[in-house]
């Protein structure tokens, strides 16, 4: 039984690259950008996994509060791709907790954003096994 899921259908006669995404229950729309021929119609595909990560970020620090009952604080994440010289690609994410936490709480935080499921999973990387069948 999978652990998630999510379909992708770009019809026909879609414009360029619009594609109708099914995550779970939810119907999202994903394109590219103009500069790479696109409508910009919804996000690109970098942006839906960088979304996942300061998602998931976002909601593990909020458990992890939560069950040491700490107060609640806001917590922003922002994450952003980029690529060295040489083209290798990494992931920059600043994380905010704007609440009355002592250091000692925001640097455990800290710790905890390197223990997110996501974060996990894009740093030891996910063997992908791929079938293609011809409707």
């Amino acid at each position: 039984m999978p652990l998630a899921t999510a379909t992708a259908r770009l019809a026909a006669d879609a414009p360029n690259y619009v594609v109708a995404i099914e995550a779970g229950r939810h119907a999202l729309t994903g394109d590219e950008g103009p500069h790479e021929g696109g409508e910009d119609r919804g996000p690109a595909p970098f942006e839906f996994v960088l979304s996942g990560l300061a998602a998931c970020t976002a909601a593990t620090l909020r458990m992890y509060m939560q069950r040491k009952t700490w107060p609640n604080a806001v917590i922003d994440v922002e994450v952003s791709l980029h690529a060295d010289q040489d083209g290798t690609q990494y992931i920059r994410r600043g994380v905010a907790v704007a609440g009355p936490l002592d250091e000692m709480q925001r640097a455990r935080l800290a710790e905890i954003c390197e223990k997110t499921p996501v974060t996990r999973f894009i740093k030891r990387g996910t063997r992908i096994d791929t079938t293609l069948r011809i409707a």
